[in-house]
C-alpha cells in the first residue's frame, strides 16, 4: 500500500495524478494485476475520465456546481453539503487493470483526484496488485 499526497489550492479542483500513480507503478516492478486508487474522504473523490484536453475537468467540475451548488438551504450545517453530494456522485475509488507493466487505461483516459471541499491536504491510498 502507497500513499499520495494530494495538495489543493481551490475549493473544487480536479487534479490529473495520472503520472504519480505510473511512477509508483513502475517502481513497483507489477507486469500483470490490478490497481486500485481509493479516496478516505467524505468530501473528495476519484474519476477516470479525458486528460487530453484541461477544459473536460473543468467541465466537470461546472456540471457539478450546477447541480450541486455550494451555497443553498442544505440540511447540513458546516458549510460543504455540496462536498460531500459531489464526492457520492463521482465516487471514492477507481481500479485500473494493469497488463504489461503499464496501466490499461483507454487513449485518452487519466486518473483524478476530484476535490470538491478545498483548499486541503489529501492523501490517497494506492494498492497495486500482482496477478502472476
Amino acid at each position: 500500500m502507497k500513499r499520495i499526497r494530494v495538495k489543493t489550492l481551490s475549493r473544487i479542483e480536479m487534479v490529473d495524478i495520472t503520472s504519480e500513480i505510473s511512477k509508483a507503478l513502475a517502481l513497483a516492478d507489477i507486469n500483470e494485476g490490478m490497481c486500485v486508487v481509493y479516496c478516505p474522504h467524505t468530501t473528495a473523490g476519484v474519476i477516470i475520465n479525458e486528460h487530453a484536453d484541461p477544459t473536460v475537468a473543468e467541465d466537470i467540475a461546472s456540471s457539478l456546481s450546477e447541480h450541486f451548488p455550494h451555497r443553498r438551504a442544505w440540511r447540513h450545517l458546516e458549510g460543504n453539503a455540496d462536498a460531500h453530494v459531489k464526492a457520492a456522485m463521482t465516487g471514492s475509488s477507481v481500479s485500473i487493470p494493469i497488463t504489461g507493466g503499464r496501466l490499461a487505461l483507454g487513449t485518452w483516459q487519466g486518473i483524478f483526484f476530484c476535490e470538491f471541499d478545498g483548499p486541503r491536504n489529501r492523501e490517497l491510498y494506492l494498492q497495486l496488485m500482482s496477478t502472476e
